[in-house]
């Protein structure tokens, strides 16, 4: 039998695989001592996340996914810096159900703080057994050995290469808990503004999303949506559809119809034959659009008390209360979800911008009756995705496609109305907030309390998938589900950060779903942080305090009250600006899921007062996510997460009637256009060297939301609590 160092000496690599048992050796590491960091708790293993070639080449693997955050080039950045190479001699391989660790879903700002944080201290570990592999050579001491630009050099001037070095050692080694990470103030690469090298490719036509993705001999295929969510296919006359030139196939299964042709225009051709040759029966299944508060409030609910806290009677000088609400809100992605899949024997292998390939190839796997080991899912980036939107169902449509084209790769791309139609929204939600101020203005009662349908329909199960649902064999819808705090669903951020010595936040979780549902960037954070900084603002207007001053007056939390300051000093914040004058200044701050990152927006808005049309001007943000890895993608990030949270704010609002969903293209679901877009954005970074990841990917979408409305009440003298404000 060969021994395993003996193979490692042949195949002249540092790692073999990452899948051997890493449940088990979980269990193990568990039981056995401290909690691993990140994501090294699920799998321990150093080789589910370094390779070493005997080259010298550097392979990473994450499973966590590129959406447009940068966390591609912040990833590399970190393992550049442990490792002590440099950022181009490391290769990066993500979310792959054949390649990488199992990381659940890129969401909920999770990507450095749990596989960033593995990977950081992964490389540590590595970089020592490489030290210490060159030390047993040398027979030195290993602290009197020092590591640059890929190679482990003494003080005599020998040097050994990684590659030499990885011959002769096996990281299929549990990784330990306290990693000899590199002190901030050593650092050359993280901490640094660093060219995104995502970049690049989306600015030069390369291969930069899966809709760029072409394979040899593939075909291009459309899906016939039904009408409305309600329809069922009764008759389908497909002959001028097998007619046209190029089509290959017509698949129907069910309600589920799609076209298959050479060419893609010649699919879309044949989509319209195919739409043109259905005949559906239609029930009304959705409720009225105008009256989407009336309905949260009337629905059935499931109560929760997340917070619950009692101090001294209140003696109430004045009590105040207010009801926000929101509606639908769509992804709507700028490009239309795509994927493409390949069915070669009994594998089948699947390109999407899923942000779960594993629960998706689960899900995919389950529809089609396989194996999920037969099923690899590959993610590649989509032009447009923060959150659930129309990729597993995508995925989902090729995947099924592919089965009836076996040896020929499929691309499945949606049109525009079919994405705005069919993607699972952002919840609609209401909060009703009732408080009361003392005799010196300060907050003695906080009653808090919101609604809202689940937040999370992601696959987990073939039910999941709209071809799941719509397929002869029809699987059933999973069973909503509330997410539990800390992090919570609609009930994210509910809970406000503020010192309250009376308070009580209760969450009403609805079941029924009147529409399709999910996870939209922030969760239920967006609303909360609105209607709880709204609310504030109210608050300290009773109470004839500054915004500003009246927040630092409840904040206890001194990282909190960094970010608070920061924004307004960087402002330029005016405690006595008069309202009512057009112009508007805004405040708004809170920490993402109380548990990520802090952020704190400062805005001035100016507001028609013959039309109330509001103008987003100048806006200052601060942030603090804990150490920083790229300044200027954390900025990035803030930047997108406001303008994004704008749009929301003042546009956006999905519409159907009875039977269809209504906002089916720009005209329908206008969007933030460049014209709008604030005048200035300028985002103070604070950074804490040493400190732990925090995400942030999300921490500016209610903060921005709420400093906007703010600035708008005060501008316009009137306040608007009900979502989108520019349509009031």
């Amino acid at each position: 039998m060969t021994a395993r160092r003996d193979f490692l000496k042949q195949s002249g690599a540092l790692v073999v695989s990452f899948a051997l048992a890493p449940a088990a050796a979980a269990q193990g590491a568990k039981e056995g001592g401290p909690k691993l960091p990140g994501s090294l708790a699920k799998d321990p293993f150093l080789d589910a996340w370094i390779r070493v070639e005997a080259s010298g080449a550097i392979t990473v693997f994450t499973g966590k996914a590129e959406l447009g955050q940068g966390i591609r080039t912040a990833i590399l950045q970190v393992a550049a810096e442990e490792l002590d190479v440099p950022l181009a001699g490391i290769a990066l391989v993500t979310a792959d159900t054949a390649r990488t660790p199992d990381e659940g879903f890129t969401a909920g700002s999770h990507s450095l703080q749990d596989s960033g944080t593995a990977i950081r201290n992964a490389a540590a570990q590595v970089r020592a057994l490489l030290v210490a592999e060159a030390a047993r050579r040398w027979r030195l001491a290993p602290a009197t050995l020092r590591v640059e630009d890929g190679s482990v050099r003494a003080t005599d001037g020998r040097s050994a290469a990684y590659g030499e070095l990885a011959a002769s050692l096996d990281l299929h080694v549990q990784a330990k808990a306290d990693a000899p990470l590199k002190d901030a103030s050593a650092f050359r690469v993280m901490d640094r503004p660093v060219p995104r090298v995502d970049i690049p490719a989306k600015v030069t036509g390369g291969l930069a999303y899966v809709h760029d993705l072409r394979l040899p001999g593939m075909l291009h295929a459309r899906v016939v949506r039904p009408p409305g969510y309600g329809a069922r296919l009764v008759s389908l006359d497909a002959g001028a559809a097998e007619r046209r030139a190029g089509v290959v196939k017509v698949v129907r299964d069910g309600s589920f119809v799609a076209v298959v042709a050479q060419r893609e225009w010649t699919a879309i051709r044949a989509m319209q034959d195919l739409a043109r040759g259905a005949r559906w029966s239609e029930t009304p299944a959705l409720p009225d659009a105008r009256k989407v508060a009336a309905l949260l409030d009337s629905l059935p609910s499931r109560d929760t008390v997340i917070l619950e806290r009692r101090g001294a009677q209140p003696n109430a000088a004045r009590t105040l209360e207010a009801t926000y609400t929101r509606p639908y809100l769509a992804h709507a992605s700028i490009g239309p979800s795509c994927a493409v899949a390949h069915l070669e024997g009994d594998r089948l292998t699947v390109w999407s911008h899923t942000q779960g390939v594993y629960p998706d190839r689960k899900a995919i796997a389950e529809m089609l009756g396989m194996p999920a080991e037969k099923v690899r899912v590959i993610h590649l980036e989509g032009a447009g995705c923060y959150g659930h939107n129309g990729a597993d169902d995508a995925a989902a449509d090729a995947a099924l496609v592919a089965t009836h084209v076996p040896g020929r790769p499929v691309r499945v791309q949606w049109m525009r109305e079919q994405e705005h139609a069919w993607e699972p929204y952002g919840p609609a939600m209401l909060v009703r907030v009732r408080a009361s101020l003392d005799e010196r203005g300060r907050i003695a009662a906080w009653d808090y309390g919101v609604w809202s349908n689940t937040h999370s329909t992601r696959p987990g199960g073939a039910g999941s998938l709209l071809a799941g649902r719509h397929g002869a064999k029809a699987f059933e819808p999973p069973p909503p589900r509330a997410i539990p705090q800390p992090e919570g669903g609609g009930d994210r951020n509910a809970i406000p950060l503020y010192a309250l010595a009376n308070a009580r936040v209760t969450s009403h979780f609805l079941a029924p779903m009147p529409v399709r549902v999910s996870a939209l960037r922030s969760l239920g954070a967006h609303m909360n942080v609105f209607a709880i900084e709204s609310f504030m603002d109210e608050l300290a207007l009773a109470a004839d305090a500054d915004p500003v001053a009246f927040r630092l007056a409840h904040l206890e939390d001194p990282r909190a009250r960094d970010v608070v300051r920061a924004a307004a000093e960087r402002f330029g914040w005016r405690s006595a600006a008069r309202g009512g004058t057009g112009i508007g200044q805004g405040f708004a701050f809170a920490r993402y899921k109380n548990l990520a990152a802090y952020c704190a927006i400062a805005c001035e808005v100016e507001v028609d007062l013959d039309t109330g049309q509001p103008r987003i001007g100048r806006v200052v943000a601060a942030v603090d996510s804990g150490q920083v890895v790229n300044p200027d993608g954390l900025r990035n990030q803030i930047e997108g997460a406001i303008v994004q949270s704008a749009s929301w704010t003042l546009y956006e609002r999905v519409a159907f009637d009875a039977k269809r969903i209504r906002s089916v293209d720009w005209q329908t679901y206008p969007i933030l256009r460049f014209a709008s877009v604030p005048r200035s954005v300028d985002v103070h970074v604070i950074d804490r060297p040493g400190m732990p990841f925090l995400g942030s990917g999300e921490a500016g979408q209610g903060p921005a939301a709420a400093a906007i409305a703010n600035a708008i009440a005060h501008g316009g003298g009137r306040r608007r609590r009900d979502l989108p404000i520019a349509r009031a």
